[in-house]
């Protein structure tokens, strides 16, 4: 617990900012065109679709909020998921995209008074359903439009290739593997983890590998339980959450270069970034600050009239999508531990 609540310093934020902006100052001193922005109007169009922008993503943190409720059968309440969502998002966002927020998460909940157990489930549930969605929605746009989800003009295509259908593969083992041991078998799961962590390298490990396998057997048979309408509520929160997420682009495109993009056009763009998004899962920096701003560009250039946009663009994109929770985290966490902490006399705050 202390490792956990260390590892949420609020001056973690300046990094995943700085590396950021860099990326997008070198992008746009790179395609920087003044020429260009002496055309920018902002009209009653620009503002409505980068208001609509901005709604997607409040679609999707209540959809993740409602989903927490479903997911815990209602023991908490509206600003107790607020604050859960805000932490986890904001923990996640300090992180290098390969670690996430899974621990943190578990902890949140567990100090908002939902026993470990429950906590546990819980998160494992969640993330069931997040990487559920993607492997179901990547073979989906990939029928639609083939390689061409892959950025076109792009000098490291083969290598794109090669990182979206290896993390396309493992996410999709992962949750098969994942899914066998919530609904099949997790006995045989908590058998596989003993006899690995027996090895003398791992051994140190082995107490918290067999808390864990105990923690998801305990899942396992609360989720079995459940009724299709607890499934439903929290899928269909599931994909609301990320499209919202998703579609923020979309109208972003709109709003500057207005109704340009046909309906394939926008389906596209939602494809190429869930191809985005698998390989920023294996992403080493906070958030995948300064990778994302990159390939924001790769992967969406041939969607944006002129190169001078680019930078301009990734940079909005993470001012709505990515930035609003590091500033929000910062400002939740301090409050939230003094809350939950409250009568802890051996917590200091950090």
């Amino acid at each position: 617990m202390d490792r956990i609540v260390k590892s949420l310093n609020t001056r973690k934020i300046v990094w995943p900012i700085l590396i950021g902006l860099t990326v997008s100052g070198w992008l746009l001193s790179r395609n920087f065109n003044p020429d260009t922005f002496t055309f920018v109007t902002f009209t009653w169009h620009t503002l409505l679709f980068l208001v609509i922008a901005v709604l997607m993503m409040f679609l999707r943190d209540i959809a993740y909020i409602y989903r927490i409720l479903v997911l815990t059968d209602y023991q908490i309440g509206w600003k107790q998921a607020f604050n859960i969502i805000m932490l986890w998002e904001f923990s996640s966002a300090i992180s290098p995209s390969v670690v996430g927020g899974t621990g943190p998460a578990i902890f949140f909940l567990y100090k908002e008074g939902v026993s470990s157990g429950k906590s546990t489930a819980v998160i494992l549930t969640a993330i069931f359903l997040d990487e559920l969605f993607f492997i179901l929605s990547v073979p989906f746009v990939y029928f639609l439009f083939g390689n061409n989800i892959f950025p076109p003009d792009s000098a490291n295509i083969e290598e794109i290739r090669w990182a979206f259908f290896g993390g396309y593969i493992a996410l999709f083992v992962y949750t098969m593997f994942l899914a066998y041991a919530l609904f099949v078998n997790p006995q045989l799961f908590k058998s596989f983890i003993s006899w690995v962590f027996l090895f003398p390298i791992l051994k140190k490990w082995r107490i918290q590998a067999r808390r864990s396998a105990n923690q998801l057997i305990y899942t396992s048979k609360r989720i079995k339980k459940k009724p299709f309408s607890y499934w439903f509520k929290s899928m269909t929160a599931t994909v609301f959450s990320w499209g919202g997420r998703y579609w923020v682009v979309n109208f972003m495109l709109m709003a500057f270069f207005g109704n340009i993009y046909s309906f394939s056009d926008h389906l596209l763009i939602y494809g190429r970034q869930l191809t985005m998004w698998i390989i920023l899962l294996v992403s080493p920096t906070p958030g995948g600050s300064g990778i994302a701003e990159f390939i924001f560009s790769n992967f969406l250039g041939d969607f944006i009239p002129d190169a001078s946009w680019y930078a301009l663009l990734a940079i909005l994109w993470r001012l709505i999508s990515y930035y609003p929770y590091l500033f929000i985290g910062a400002i939740i966490l301090p409050i939230w531990l003094r809350r939950v902490f409250k009568n802890d006399v051996t917590y200091k705050e950090i």
